[in-house]
């Protein structure tokens, strides 16, 4: 086994003991800068940058330094595409999907409305097509991308009123993805593409009706149940959000083949760490919303078939208008009809049943 291959698949606790060090330590210094699209309040997602960075920095004895700058101190937080691709930072920490408006496939790299969820993207990815076709496709951009964390299936989001069909949507100021916005348009829904930093002040003065951010345990440190009583269940829109570290293809082709396998196994790192922090902070966050009056909710079916059907008609019209998008939508949906026929026998039955069992 080569030394890459070592550093990949032993992980980072492994690495000094697999006998990696003294090569490592014969590299030049490096030092990076790294542009997060997420506000420093929030431990999760902005501090899955720093479990990278850290990382990298353990893994190199210090010697691959990597500074984390917060959306907004380097670049505007939806800016983090063009600083990459023009080499104003090295890499970056984002969500693909805030970039619909350069071009729907990004999404694909991210999440889309009633796509994969957290297990199946990171199957897509790492198993299937999923990273060399992103790859192929992040090409003209001078990027290339490792997966760098997922939330997990999200909630619907706060609310002013209750949502009990889609007649209730029209005229509603609703803060979320692009792609989601494109979904909710045909309802009436004035959709706002707002920085996780701006929202409690735009939802405060009225500026929005209703926002959805993550889940329970960012939202409640973001104090979105102090203004917006109903929140709802699920965020259709992204089953299993991926963010991505987005690295400038010069950055990345002038590191060694050992730095390059540090950060590909501190990517790695990062991506299941922050899905294991999720996972373990929301359930106690949640108890504590609805513990402080949150009243909880699920979308109607009313607005969940309305919703499929629209976001259907929107890929068939991407299939029609956009080759890169009809290039890799192509495998993805496969990848996950095969995915969805496997889940539904082990892990959609199992976990409906201890669903309904009380612990």
């Amino acid at each position: 086994m080569d030394r890459r291959s070592l550093i990949k698949n032993a992980g980072i606790a492994g690495v000094l003991a697999a006998g990696i060090a003294p090569a490592v330590h014969a590299q030049a210094t490096v030092r990076w800068r790294l542009a997060s699209s997420f506000p420093k309040s929030l431990d999760t997602i902005f501090g899955t940058a720093e479990v990278f960075a850290k990382s990298v920095s353990d893994m190199t004895g210090g010697k691959f330094q990597i500074s984390v700058h917060a959306g907004g101190e380097l670049m505007p937080a939806f800016g983090v595409v063009d600083g990459v691709q023009n080499a104003s930072v090295e890499m970056a920490h984002t969500a693909p999907y805030y970039f619909y408006g350069k071009d729907p496939t990004f999404c694909l790299g991210c999440a889309v409305p009633f796509g994969m969820n957290t297990r199946q993207q990171n199957a897509w990815m790492y198993e299937g097509n999923g990273l060399k076709l992103m790859r192929a496709f992040y090409a003209k951009y001078n990027i290339i991308n490792l997966p760098g964390g997922n939330t997990g299936a999200q909630m619907g989001g706060w609310f002013r009123k209750e949502i009990k069909s889609v007649a209730d949507l029209k005229g509603l100021k609703f803060r979320t993805n692009p792609f989601a916005g494109k979904v909710l348009e045909p309802f009436g829904v004035i959709p706002q593409s707002i920085p996780g930093a701006d929202l409690y002040p735009a939802l405060e003065k009225g500026t929005l009706d209703g926002l959805e951010w993550v889940g329970p345990y960012d939202d409640q440190k973001l104090g979105f149940n102090k203004i917006a009583p109903f929140y709802y269940y699920p965020g259709w829109w992204e089953g299993g959000p991926e963010l991505d570290f987005y690295i400038n293809t010069k950055a990345w082709e002038g590191l060694s083949a050992e730095y390059k396998a540090i950060v590909e196994a501190a990517a790695a790192h990062a991506n299941i760490t922050m899905t294991a922090k999720y996972d373990a902070k929301n359930p106690i966050a949640l108890k504590q919303l609805v513990g402080s009056g949150t009243k909880l909710r699920p979308f109607s079916q009313d607005v969940m078939n309305a919703a499929f059907k629209s976001a259907q008609q929107i890929y068939s019209d991407l299939n029609n208008t956009n080759p890169e998008w009809k290039k890799i939508y192509g495998d993805w949906s496969k990848f996950l009809a095969d995915q969805n026929a496997w889940f539904r026998y082990t892990e959609g039955t199992f976990d409906r049943f201890m669903q309904q069992q009380k612990l």
